[in-house]
């Protein structure tokens, strides 16, 4: 297996940064193939702008089309693609970062909005009557499985049902349905350390030997079972769930997983 681990941490002696080097410790050790995109260690640009789309990006500038036609035209910076081409080689794509206000850090989110562009990651397939585009279940990291590998600062039962920042599957749905199960990738249940900051040495042993277990069946874990756009779940053009298959008592989130 190849695995592209993806960390955004700035500093390497923290333990997102000790999850990071043990996950390719761990995997290399297996026989595993590993390339790590350290984002801070690389000064990251988080910033998309024209610059990302070379000389002949529009004024005024329009980033969807701009990066769909710097993809096509191969006008992409060199960091840009160097990061798409991770992704094409990589089997397995693990995200290690810390929660901060209930979602990833600035420059991890840069690296979203520079690398996934138009062509890419989003805008392409059949656009139709019957289809909306190679989205959800398709697309370019359709055959890649990703884990998100995150620390939070609060304890579990304040990301629980009943819990004051609501259940943590919510809270990383956008990350995990929209980020990675847009562009097709198998998204595997998270990995979540609660209490983050409490952490202390002799927790850590315990949390080693479970994170490397996780790291040992990325290859079995059975992925979330969202839905999948264009397999008769959802009306087209509308993209609402079709009326009878909402499970009973669930809204909001928990409509898009099959239960």
């Amino acid at each position: 297996m190849k695995a592209l681990i993806v960390y955004a941490h700035p500093e390497p002696r923290s333990l997102n940064g000790s999850l990071k080097d043990l996950a390719v410790m761990t995997l290399e050790k297996a026989g595993h193939q590993v390339q790590v995109s350290d984002l801070y260690a690389m000064n990251w640009k988080a910033v998309a702008d024209a610059a990302d789309f070379g000389p002949s990006a529009s004024n005024p500038l329009k980033v969807a089309p701009n990066s769909g036609r710097a993809f096509d035209t191969g006008t992409l910076t060199p960091d840009i693609v160097a990061e798409q081409q991770k992704l094409l080689w990589a089997d397995a794509v693990v995200f290690q970062f810390p929660l901060w206000w209930y979602t990833m850090p600035a420059i991890l989110k840069g690296w979203v909005d520079r690398v996934f562009t138009a062509q890419f990651a989003h805008g392409i397939g059949e656009f139709s009557d019957v289809r909306y585009g190679d989205r959800f279940g398709e697309g370019t990291l359709a055959g890649r499985r990703a884990l998100l590998s995150v620390t939070v600062g609060g304890p579990e039962s304040h990301y629980a049902e009943r819990g004051i920042n609501g259940p943590i599957d919510d809270v990383l749905f956008p990350m995990n349905h929209g980020i990675l199960y847009f562009p097709g990738m198998a998204v595997l249940p998270p990995f979540v350390l609660y209490n983050a900051d409490r952490t202390t040495d002799e927790d850590f042993e315990d949390i080693a030997k479970t994170w490397e277990q996780r790291l040992l069946t990325l290859e079995s874990t059975e992925p979330i079972a969202f839905r999948r756009q264009n397999f008769g779940d959802y009306e087209i053009p509308s993209l609402n769930l079709k009326k009878g298959l909402e499970p009973a008592g669930r809204t909001g989130f928990g409509l898009h997983v099959r239960h």
